[in-house]
């Protein structure tokens, strides 16, 4: 299942959208072929009504490998131009979503089976809460972690120089006139704004925006 693009918002980009390795599968298969075989060991051996073991396999099957298939279906890793986004469910959902300009440092971990496979643990730091987020079965991890950081400077880039994305005009609105180019040097107006929206995201206190407040305005 595709990531769906109606939850970006407008100038938003998708970078990537993965889908866990195949390799999270494994043990779901493995635990599918030892449940067929214990199932049809038992019913011969021990007997009983004909619907009895029919019925215990379907409901093992249920329970563990039916549905980590499903959650591999419905798991999406996004990379936008603003944030890091994971996504699992068909009918009850799970969401979290990291913005760029929050995370402090992105590291992948690799087994040597996982080399060869192809796969790997994500771990993102990021300034909240929540500390260090870990996401498994992720698939070549490290341009994953590539991918990020490029997003993420491209991203603060962005934020110090002005959005170099079109203004979204309503039809029949004239059309503003274009931002005048970036000095290099962001302005204080800037950097408060950008201090502003790092505290409504709650990357930082209101104290510590304070703090960083008064730093800029008596610098400027």
């Amino acid at each position: 299942m595709a990531f769906p693009r109606k939850l970006l918002i407008p100038g938003e980009e998708l970078v990537l959208d993965l889908r866990p390795h195949p390799v999270a599968l494994a043990l779901p298969i493995l635990f599918s072929v030892a449940l067929t075989v214990v199932a049809g060991w038992l019913w011969m051996w021990l007997g009983g009504p004909w619907w009895l073991w029919p019925v215990i396999w379907i409901v093992g099957l249920l329970i563990y490998p039916v549905a980590k298939v499903i959650a591999w279906l419905t798991s999406n890793f996004a990379v936008t131009s603003e944030r890091v986004i994971h996504r699992q469910g068909f009918i009850a959902k799970r969401s979290m979503e990291i913005p760029l300009e929050a995370i402090n440092d992105v590291r992948f971990e690799q087994g040597i089976f996982d080399r060869v496979v192809g796969a790997g643990t994500l771990l993102i730091s990021s300034a909240s809460e929540f500390g260090t987020n870990t996401f498994n079965n992720i698939r070549h991890p490290e341009d994953v972690q590539k991918t990020i950081y490029h997003q993420g400077e491209m991203n603060r880039k962005r934020m110090y120089q002005g959005s170099d994305r079109p203004p979204q005009v309503p039809q029949g609105e004239p059309v503003p006139p274009a931002p005048r180019p970036a000095t290099g040097v962001p302005s204080t107006t800037t950097e408060l704004e950008r201090l502003a929206k790092l505290r409504d995201d709650g990357v930082l206190t209101e104290d510590e925006f304070q703090v960083q407040k008064a730093k800029i305005l008596g610098q400027s």
